[in-house]
């Protein structure tokens, strides 16, 4: 569904990807991994059109959205929760879940039966849809950036650090969340901080460093490969353990 092509992409002079390529296949989940400044907001930001690439190309669908502004490619059914989560603190729960539907011109309005499907994500949801956006927990304003994000009915989820300063119970709620959203059929980009969680949850996922992609494979290998266990898991592997690559 989503090609990522030899991608090097950057802000100015400071170039964040070098020549970077992965896929994520319709109906999947695809984590990427990383320390911090390793490059992972840049390709979601590459991929929904913020920031455009020096060189190398993007395709959705079979269709090439290198260049496409991000209310474009947006509306071709890319949308993109961002880190920080950007709702509208002011505005009312419902009120914020209500301006994701703007993504939907051009692919059919939401209905009613759109919302109705966030609350039963998130019933916490429901219970506040009244309340101001600002005065929710960070938990539920991660909740409640997912749903918005939902209701434009994305064909590819993008999701940056989605537990970031959650709290253990709340990040298993929110990932919870996202693998029954999967198992339904909704293909996920996956950027997660918190390894562990991203490879119990994905099915694929590739490793970034310093801009560059420097492992890949199904999540149940490399749970096992004796440098993502030393390195993002904290765990020393097993002395018999044979290295994979």
């Amino acid at each position: 569904m989503l090609e990522v092509s030899d991608v090097t992409s950057g802000y100015g002079a400071i170039t964040a990807l070098s020549g970077v390529s992965l896929q994520v296949p319709r109906g999947q989940m695809v984590a990427l991994i990383g320390s911090n400044g390793a490059g992972k907001t840049t390709l979601l930001n590459t991929v929904s059109g913020i920031v455009k690439p020096k060189s190398g190309a993007v395709s959705f669908a079979g269709r090439p959205i290198t260049r496409l502004a991000p209310h474009r490619i947006a509306r071709m059914g890319i949308m993109q929760v961002p880190e920080g989560r950007q709702i509208f603190g002011p505005l009312s729960v419902e009120e914020n879940l209500n301006l994701g539907q703007l993504a939907t011109r051009g692919r059919g309005g939401a209905e009613a039966a759109d919302l109705e499907r966030v609350f039963a994500l998130f019933p916490v949801l429901r219970e506040r849809r009244r309340q101001r956006a600002g005065d929710l927990s960070g938990g539920q304003q991660q909740m409640l950036a997912i749903g918005r994000t939902l209701l434009g009915r994305p064909e590819l989820l993008l999701l940056d650090e989605p537990s970031l300063g959650l709290a253990p119970l709340l990040a298993s709620q929110v990932f919870a969340a996202l693998e029954a959203l999967n198992r339904d059929g909704l293909t996920i980009l996956l950027v997660e901080q918190n390894a562990r969680r991203a490879l119990q949850t994905a099915q694929f996922a590739y490793v970034l460093e310093r801009g560059r992609i420097v492992n890949q494979g199904p999540t149940a290998r490399l749970r096992e490969d004796p440098a993502i266990l030393s390195h993002y898991l904290g765990q020393q592997p097993a002395p018999s353990s044979a290295r994979l690559h």
